[in-house]
C-alpha cells in the first residue's frame, strides 16, 4: 500500500548536512525538509528516534540501464529496477538510454523511454540524451532535449556507434554553446577492436581475455584524445564516465595541471572493489564482464585515492542486468557474452562500507560522491542531494553498527546473481524517504509502482 508523505520528525540522529555533520533532527513536511536543527518538535508530526544512526541524503545513481532497448522491455522493468534501488538507498536514477535504430531520432527514442517508465517507476528518475552522429539534426535533438529538461548528452568513443574525432569535436562545442554537459565514454575504438581481433585469430576465448582484450592504454589513451578535443572547443565541460584506471586519472590530473577546467569523471562500485581475477573462472568469470573491464589491484587502490583527494566526482552503477543463462552464453568465446551486470541495489551500503567505514574516504565525502556531487553535475541540486531547508525530503537512515551479508536472494531486482555474492557489509539501511514518503522500512518495501517523478533538469553545477 502507498505510504502518503505526512509531517514526520526525526530525531537524534547524525546529520550529514552540507558543509556540517552534526547529532540534529530533521523535520519533514509536504514532502520536503522543513527544518533541521536540535530540539525541534511538532506535536502532529509522527516521531522517529533515530539515536546511533547517520541521516544521509538518497543516493542519486547517475549511470543506469535500466534497460536497454525499450522497444523489447517489459512492461514492469521500470518498477522492479527502481524498487531495487530505494531498497538500497537511492531514491533517483538517471538513466543512460540504449542505441537509438536506424530510422528513429533521438529525440523519438528518448520519448519511448519516457513512456516505459512513466507510471512504473518507484523512484524519480531522469534520463540522459544519447548523440551517435553529429549530422544536420544533431544541433536541433540537443536543444530539445534541453527543453525536456534533459541537460546532460551521452556520446562513445567506441562500437559500431561512436563519433569520431570530427563529430566529438562539433558536439562538445554545441553542448558547450547550449550548456549541456557531455558525458563520454571513453575508451579508444581502434585498439579495442584490434584486442579483440587478436583474442579471436589465437582462440582466446576465455573471460580473462576480455579484459587483456581492452587493456588500460585503451581507456588512457581515449581519456588523453578526449581532453584535448575539449580543451580545443573552449575549454567544452566533459562527464567521463565509468573510469576504471590509475593511467586514465592520470591523464586527467594532467590535464587540470595544465589549466584545463570543466572535467567531471564517475566511477563505479564495480571498479572500486572488484579486479580482474574475478576473469580467472571461465564460467563465473563470465558475471563480470562489462566495458570497461574490472583492472587490477592497484587501479582498485588509484580509484580509492582519487574519490578521497577529489579527482573524481561520483559514483555510479552503470547498472545493466542480464540473467547468468544471458552471460553464459559467452561459455567458450567472451564476445558472445552481453556486456554488463547488475549494481543499483548494493552501490549505496557497499560504498560506505568499503569508503567510510574502513576509512578510506570521510563521512561528507561519501555523501557528497553518492548525493549532493551528482545532483549537481545533474542539474539537480539542492532539489536533490542535500538535507536542507527547502529540498526533497530524500533520506537515508543508516545503522553504522549494523552487519550483514550480500546475498542475491536478499535483493530486489528481477536479476538472479549479484557482483558482490558472500562480500560482508558493515551498515545496514533502516529506512528510505523518497520525497517525505517512507519507502522502505527495515526490510520491507513501502513505496509504490509509479510512485517515482520525471525529473526536468536545471544546467550543471561544479562538483568537487
Amino acid at each position: 500500500m502507498k505510504e502518503t508523505a505526512r509531517k514526520t520528525l526525526i530525531r537524534n540522529g547524525t546529520v550529514v548536512a552540507p558543509q556540517d555533520v552534526q547529532q540534529s533532527d530533521l523535520l519533514l513536511d509536504n514532502g520536503r525538509i522543513a527544518a533541521v536543527g536540535r530540539g525541534l518538535a511538532a506535536d502532529d508530526a509522527a516521531v522517529i528516534d533515530a539515536s546511533g544512526k547517520i541521516l544521509l541524503p538518497g543516493g542519486i545513481d547517475v549511470h543506469t540501464h535500466v534497460t536497454l532497448n525499450p522497444d523489447t522491455a517489459a512492461g514492469d522493468v521500470y518498477y522492479t529496477g527502481t524498487r531495487a534501488a530505494l531498497m538500497g538507498g537511492t531514491t533517483s536514477i538517471v538513466e543512460h538510454l540504449g542505441f537509438t535504430p536506424a530510422g528513429r531520432s533521438p529525440t523519438q527514442q528518448l520519448a519511448l523511454y519516457a513512456e516505459l517508465a512513466a507510471g512504473q517507476a518507484a523512484a524519480d528518475y531522469g534520463f540522459h540524451g544519447l548523440v551517435q552522429s553529429s549530422d544536420a539534426d544533431c544541433v536541433k535533438n540537443l536543444e530539445t532535449f534541453a527543453a525536456q529538461g534533459v541537460t546532460t548528452v551521452k556520446t562513445y568513443m567506441t562500437y559500431a556507434q561512436h563519433l569520431d574525432d570530427a563529430g566529438l569535436s562539433a558536439m562538445l562545442g554545441h553542448c558547450r554553446d547550449l550548456g549541456l554537459l557531455t558525458a563520454v565514454h571513453a575508451e579508444d575504438h581502434q585498439c579495442v577492436q584490434n584486442g579483440i581481433a587478436a583474442c579471436k585469430a589465437e582462440k582466446h576465448g576465455e573471460p580473462i581475455w576480455h579484459a587483456r582484450s581492452r587493456p588500460p592504454e585503451c581507456e588512457a589513451r581515449a581519456v588523453a584524445r578526449l581532453l584535448r578535443l575539449a580543451a580545443a572547443a573552449g575549454d567544452a565541460p566533459v562527464y567521463i564516465v565509468h573510469l576504471s584506471t590509475a593511467a586514465a586519472l592520470a591523464e586527467i590530473r594532467k590535464a587540470r595541471q595544465g589549466g584545463q577546467k570543466n572535467i567531471f569523471v564517475e566511477t563505479c562500485t564495480q571498479y572500486l572493489i572488484l579486479a580482474e581475477d574475478r576473469y580467472e573462472d571461465p564460467v563465473m568469470g563470465l558475471r563480470y564482464i562489462m566495458s570497461p573491464p574490472l583492472r587490477r589491484h592497484e587501479d582498485v587502490e588509484a580509484l580509492w585515492q582519487g574519490l578521497a583527494e577529489g579527482d573524481i566526482q561520483t559514483v555510479a552503477t552503470d547498472h545493466c542486468a542480464f540473467s547468468l543463462a544471458d552471460k553464459n552464453r559467452g561459455l567458450g568465446d567472451f564476445t558472445r557474452c552481453p556486456g554488463g551486470a547488475p549494481g543499483i541495489e548494493e552501490r549505496f551500503a557497499l560504498i560506505f562500507s568499503e569508503g567510510v567505514a574502513k576509512g578510506r574516504i570521510s563521512l561528507e565525502r561519501f555523501a557528497e560522491l553518492t548525493a549532493s556531487n551528482p545532483a549537481k553535475l545533474m542539474g539537480l541540486y539542492p532539489r536533490k542531494g542535500a538535507l536542507a531547508p527547502g529540498s526533497d525530503a530524500d533520506i537515508v537512515i543508516l545503522d553504522p553498527h549494523a552487519r550483514r551479508t550480500v546475498h542475491a536472494h536478499d535483493l530486489h531486482g528481477s536479476w538472479d546473481y549479484s557482483l558482490y555474492e558472500n562480500m560482508g557489509v558493515l551498515c545496514g539501511i533502516d529506512a528510505v524517504f523518497l520525497r517525505g514518503c517512507r519507502v522502505f522500512d527495515n526490510g520491507r518495501f513501502t513505496g509504490a509502482r509509479g510512485q517515482g517523478s520525471f525529473l526536468r533538469r536545471d544546467r550543471f553545477m561544479e562538483a568537487r
